[in-house]
């Protein structure tokens, strides 16, 4: 019997409770989760899977031949050695770039210097591997060259703050799940509203309730309308109804709605004069005016595959009710992405309906498990980063441009700009060889810098490109603090079990080279991290007992169960627009919503939303080609591939691989059958994975999700004669585009691509399991 008592923890995908259980966790969901995700249960062998790294390790060409470029980087072998000798090369390494003594005025050694993390790494608000490496960068090198923007949400952030003022606005901002539950009459989603990727969220979260507010409202009236390539991108609810647009065309879509509101008179004119700008200069162009193209119902029809008398029927039933219009991320991670998240809040604005509950406009709902929800009325603990002296930064997803082109000039935001010349890339809290596109590209761009330095739990492939890594700890073997900025929860994220082998915090590494390059004090102030989650914890405890809450001191937090949090009653930023649009307007060139931006037109766009045919679509020559469009969305079974060893996961893959799905019709016409092995592949490489069939995916699409763990071989497909580049693992990011979305964001656009599909006869590849992704030899 185990009698061990059940400890508080919590993460990206939910807070739970945990004992050590063998040599894993027991771990059950909080009581009070009304629908609590599988992941959590991911974590349960972690702690000591062959996977984890326990010891520094240096690359062998970087120790033999100093630092540079490097082609061996991905290939080459490690060894292990003490922290204090790795430390020490570390350290070397970081003085010889200029860490250290830094000048008071003029260029900072950071200037050459890329903080790559893309803050996934804990749900925790000081182990935050992020903002860890982000503070001493700052603190040894006065600074580093930065990111903007995220892989997930770029091209939509960007056309967002312009023509509307901030993204914030629509991702954590009215109207919340209790709204749509009680008021909206028909939810009109575009990418759907898929519980997949709402497993998640940044802060951790204590509850998911998205599912149960879609229920709700159904079981109340609310229509739902999936407009996705996957039908399951949304619930099963009572009366849902699915169109499935050819991927990419979303645009054409709306501009048939728009043009039948316009053409019955179903615009609500007095909306579009007080809260927005530019209609009539978006009207010409709707009507055909400008280029002789009316945009017809039928227009969009012949580019979409849908009807025209489904689309008209949609634009009906949207103005005859409260209407909530909803974009997820996934619309705008292609080509041209900026255009469907601005497109559906112009139809938005055409209904007119902002000021009602449950109606109007909201980007990502769908996307993340924090969206929906109110505000929370105190501040959370916060690490402060100090100051970054550096100026320069790249849009995230600008990596490879930035290590394989320096000097060259890209536009961001209608501004030229110039990339870095990066002599070193410290990464931590991130997996680029994960989320990146074109995975051949990045490794050619990661042969570049003189040094790579990696923070990491698990050999990912990063990892086997990084020069020297440090073996961190998993969230599961430190303390910490779990909230986020609307959860209405914070959870003491108590030690569930000791580090792995030699392990050591994020924290205590950046400590000890900070201590070697001479600025420990600066880095550490003196504190210990106990000390430093004390002090950022009374932010939060302060304003609690300022509004008369329970607000227990550090240690009985951290003894203790969950503190609730209160939420925000304060009306929502659109509330305030819509109840007094000069008093508060919106922070555009105009005030209002821009469905004509002149900053966007100024930058090289059109200055209102347009359809623009992708290179890679359905409806276009490459196509003939690769004939099948690859949707690369979010995993089911873990967050990014993180934990992709873990038992949910693996239950997702076939014979250790990943499995993508495909219309039964497709596989009959290619003479494919269900569990057979596929190739899916195009002039950038080629991905192994199994075949499921399933009537959920539009035909001519193939679904893959992102996750697995990048293995690329060179291998030679049956039958041919010529080797290529195949991830036997099924990473569908060796097929995607590093292409920016636009010269407006240059977000990423890897969620769409054209492949060809065939079937790999004979021998099949094994796949690489996680443990052999890094090759290592003993100390």
């Amino acid at each position: 019997m185990n009698d061990a008592p059940f400890r508080f923890h919590s993460s990206h995908w939910g807070a739970f409770r945990a004992r050590a259980q063998g040599a894993g966790l027991e771990i059950r969901p909080l009581d009070s989760d009304p629908d609590p995700s599988p992941i959590i249960h991911n974590l349960a062998t972690a702690l000591d899977h062959p996977a984890r790294l326990g010891r520094p390790l240096v690359r062998l060409g970087w120790l033999a031949d100093g630092p540079g470029p490097d082609d061996r980087r991905g290939s080459d072998t490690y060894v292990e050695m003490d922290w204090d000798r790795a430390l020490d090369l570390a350290a070397g390494e970081l003085a010889r770039l200029g860490a250290g003594a830094l000048p008071e005025t003029g260029p900072m050694p950071g200037a050459h210097v890329f903080g790559g993390s893309y803050g996934w790494s804990s749900a925790g608000r000081f182990h935050h591997a992020q903002g860890l490496l982000h503070r001493f960068l700052n603190s040894v090198f006065g600074g580093y060259v930065s990111s903007v923007n995220t892989y997930s949400s770029a091209a939509g952030e960007v056309v967002m703050e312009i023509v509307y003022g901030a993204a914030s606005l629509m991702t954590k901002d009215a109207p919340y799940w209790d709204e749509i539950a009680d008021h909206s009459d028909m939810v009109l989603a575009f990418g759907g509203l898929p519980l997949r990727p709402m497993q998640v969220a940044p802060g951790g979260a204590s509850a998911h309730v998205a599912r149960a507010a879609m229920e709700r409202a159904a079981r109340r009236g609310c229509r739902f309308v999936c407009v996705s390539p996957l039908s399951d991108d949304l619930p099963e609810l009572p009366g849902a109804r699915w169109i499935a647009p050819r991927p990419a065309t979303d645009v054409a879509l709306m501009l048939g709605m728009a043009w039948h509101l316009e053409e019955h008179d179903l615009v609500n004119r007095d909306y579009l004069a007080r809260y927005t700008s530019g209609y009539d200069r978006f009207l010409p162009y709707l009507k055909g005016e400008t280029d002789g193209i009316p945009k017809t119902p039928s227009w969009a029809a012949a580019i979409t595959g849908i009807p025209a008398a489904t689309i008209r029927e949609l634009a009906a039933q949207a103005a005859a009710g409260r209407t909530h219009v909803s974009v997820t991320y996934s619309l705008q991670r292609a080509e041209n992405g900026e255009q469907p998240i601005w497109m559906a809040l112009v139809l938005a604005s055409m209904l007119g309906q902002g000021k009602l509950k449950g109606a109007g406009f909201t980007y990502s709902l769908g996307s993340m498990g924090d969206r929906g929800r109110r505000p929370l009325a105190v501040p959370l603990p916060r690490l402060p980063q100090g100051r970054n002296r550096v100026p320069d930064f790249i849009p995230v997803a600008r990596i490879s441009e930035l290590l394989l082109h320096p000097g060259k000039a890209y536009t961001y935001k209608g501004e030229t700009r110039h990339y870095a010349d990066i002599r070193l890339v410290y990464w931590a809290g991130g997996n680029p060889f994960h989320h990146h596109q074109d995975l051949q590209r990045l490794t050619r761009a990661f042969a570049r810098p003189d040094t790579i330095i990696v923070h990491d739990s698990v050999g990912t492939a990063t990892a086997a490109h990084a020069d020297i890594i440090f073996p961190a700890t998993l969230t599961a073997e430190r303390e910490d603090i779990g909230a986020a900025g609307n959860d209405p929860l914070m959870i003491p994220m108590q030690r569930l079990g000791q580090p792995f082998g030699e392990a050591r915090d994020d924290y205590d590494i950046f400590a000890a080279l900070a201590r070697r390059l001479g600025c420990g004090e600066g880095y550490t102030e003196g504190l210990d991290a106990r000390d430093w989650q004390e002090r950022i914890y009374r932010r939060t405890q302060e304003a609690l007992a300022r509004m008369g809450l329970p607000a227990p001191d550090y240690a009985d937090f951290m003894r203790g169960g969950p503190v609730a949090l209160p939420l925000s009653d304060t009306p929502s930023r659109m509330e305030r627009f819509h109840a007094d649009p000069e008093g508060s307007a919106l922070p555009t060139e105009s005030g209002r919503i821009e469905i004509f931006c002149p900053r966007i037109a100024r930058a090289g766009l059109p200055g209102h939303p347009v359809w623009t045919p992708p290179e890679e679509w359905l409806g276009g020559a490459l196509a003939d080609r690769f004939p099948f469009q690859l949707v690369a969305n979010q995993p089911q079974g873990k967050l990014h591939s993180q934990l992709d060893f873990g038992p949910v996961s693996m239950q997702t893959k076939r014979r250790g691989r990943e499995v993508a799905r495909m219309n039964p019709s497709d596989a009959t016409r290619l003479g494919l059958a269900e569990g057979d092995t596929i190739l899916l592949r195009n002039d950038r490489g080629g991905a192994l994975v199994v075949l499921e069939l399933s009537a959920r995916v539009r035909e001519r699409v193939i679904q893959l999700s992102t996750g697995a763990w990048y293995a690329p071989r060179r291998l030679t497909p049956p039958g041919e004669s010529r080797e290529m580049t195949i991830c036997v693992n099924g990473n569908p990011n060796i097929l995607t585009s590093d292409r920016g979305a636009s010269i407006l964001s240059q977000g990423c656009a890897g969620q769409l691509t054209l492949v060809d599909v065939t079937k790999w006869t004979g021998e099949v590849p094994d796949p690489v399991p996680h443990r052999d992704i890094l090759p290592r030899l003993p100390g």
